[in-house]
């Protein structure tokens, strides 16, 4: 089977689930499906043997036009008793709401504007929210996307927040993408947006934390640079992963060279997380992921 052919179209839909493992999990999906005239596209399963817990995600198109999402959403309810399901069940067409946060750093936004623009990374931006005001971003083209300037200091960062998780309900967004924004979220907030969540860091081996870390890493000679997209949780820089890579070095790269190669990093590995956060490939796995990659 294959995705190629599932289309965002009305009647293409994606199914995710997890469970406690047992027998007759995906005979009994597939067999509602059948029931329900829907014709299965693409179908991926993981069996995680350490905690017991089964992860599934299926792409199908609707072949009765009787099968419409909300009488979907409703019969499968009583499977999803049967085996315990957590699930979510999704019409392709119907983009997710992401809200975009930055700092002065911009070259993730920059990046994930760029794959929205030309249709690469299917989304509904809600809202840019940066803490440095517009003219920052001059270069960047936000045209049709509500921007918000919202500074913060010691003293007002409980105010801003509220202003944020604020605008984050009021917009109706679903996800929040810290692209560069460069600011630690206080643990309120990060239990508000849990699995909504997600940020782009630097990681090295080992890893350098506090200002200039590709200098820091350059000063000793590391052979290789990184980032890693993650959720957010109120543990900094311990959410559950998403997606990692890394490129290799050597001694010949300069500080600045290892700053530009780092930003390629970032942007890519943050596009591919949230791509495939979007495509509901990403199920919660306890600290980890399971991530059915495309």
């Amino acid at each position: 089977m294959t995705d190629a052919t599932a289309d965002a179209t009305a009647d293409s839909f994606i199914l995710t689930l997890s469970c406690p493992d047992r027998p007759g999990i995906v005979a009994g999906v597939a067999n509602f499906l059948f029931e329900h005239g829907c014709n299965i596209l693409e179908a991926q399963q993981f069996d995680d043997t350490e905690s017991g817990r089964f992860f599934m995600r299926v792409s199908f198109e609707r072949v009765s036009g009787e099968a419409a999402l909300e009488s979907l959403t409703a019969d499968f309810a009583a499977v999803a008793d049967t085996f315990r399901f957590s699930w979510r069940l999704r019409l392709r067409s119907q983009k997710r709401k992401v809200m975009l946060l930055v700092s002065k750093f911009d070259h993730c936004l920059a990046d994930l504007l760029y794959r929205w623009r030309i249709g690469e990374i299917p989304m509904e931006i809600t809202a840019i929210v940066a803490n440095y005001p517009r003219e920052t971003y001059a270069h960047l083209d936000f045209d049709g996307i509500p921007f918000h300037y919202l500074p913060i200091t010691k003293a007002t960062k409980m105010e801003q927040e509220t202003q944020l998780w604020e605008l984050f309900q009021k917009t109706g967004s679903e996800v929040a993408v810290l692209a560069r924004y460069m600011q630690v979220l206080s643990d309120g907030l990060s239990a508000k947006l849990s699995g909504r969540c997600i940020n782009i860091h630097h990681s090295f081996l080992p890893g350098f934390k506090g200002a200039k870390p590709y200098h820091q890493a350059h000063a000793r000679g590391v052979k290789l640079i990184g980032a890693t997209a993650h959720f957010v949780t109120s543990d900094l820089d311990e959410g559950p992963i998403i997606e990692q890579d890394v490129e290799r070095i050597t001694h010949q790269d300069s500080a600045e060279a290892l700053v530009r190669k780092g930003r390629d990093i970032e942007r890519r590995v943050l596009a591919r997380a949230l791509a495939w956060h979007l495509d509901d490939r990403v199920l919660t796995n306890g600290h980890k992921t399971v991530v059915f990659r495309d």
